[in-house]
């Protein structure tokens, strides 16, 4: 088996948080380590017990062959698209997250807005990265998920270039006014 290239490990746990255990539950203590597959690449393995059933989960990502550097804030990979997670689905992650922020953001709901707002803008940025150069939208092939397919089937308009830029720049100006 050839374990599905992860970027970063922020990525490698947003798509373990994206995909349940049997029972439902995502949640279950992450126990990781480096693993040498047959090829004499490395993979992170990523083991534990579910918490809601208590079944034994386990994921492993091929790890790139030179760590980029995520240098400029919070980033969920390098310029090249995903492998993990489609354009569809970052942009449900993007939406997760935005909508998460709280109307009043002081204090500490204010941290938590600005994470949250730093994790929308990222996975915006990803969903930029399946567009081709010049391209003025997402090719329809792209989307490899089911929820990523009913995504764009439902709101195609979304995956506009233009769009996909007024909705970053927006969270990126509110994430401003955070501080």
């Amino acid at each position: 088996m050839n374990p599905p290239l992860s970027r970063t490990s922020a990525e490698a746990h947003l798509y373990m948080d994206l995909h349940p255990c049997s029972c439902g539950s995502t949640r279950f203590p992450r126990h990781s380590a480096v693993v040498a597959l047959a090829d004499g690449d490395l993979a992170s393995r990523y083991t534990g017990t579910c918490e809601g059933c208590g079944a034994e989960r386990e994921f492993v990502f091929r790890l790139p062959a030179t760590p980029g550097r995520t240098s400029g804030g919070f980033r969920y990979g390098g310029n090249e698209p995903s492998q993990l997670l489609d354009p569809g689905e970052w942009l449900l992650v993007a939406d997760a997250y935005a909508g998460s922020v709280p109307a009043e953001s002081a204090g500490e709901a204010g941290q938590r807005a600005r994470a949250a707002l730093t994790r929308a803008v990222a996975a915006l940025d990803e969903v930029g990265k399946f567009a081709p150069e010049g391209g003025g939208e997402i090719p329809a092939s792209a989307f490899v998920s089911d929820r990523g397919r009913q995504l764009h089937q439902r709101e195609p308009g979304r995956f506009r270039r233009e769009r996909l830029a007024a909705v970053r720049g927006s969270y990126a100006e509110l994430l401003a006014r955070l501080g």
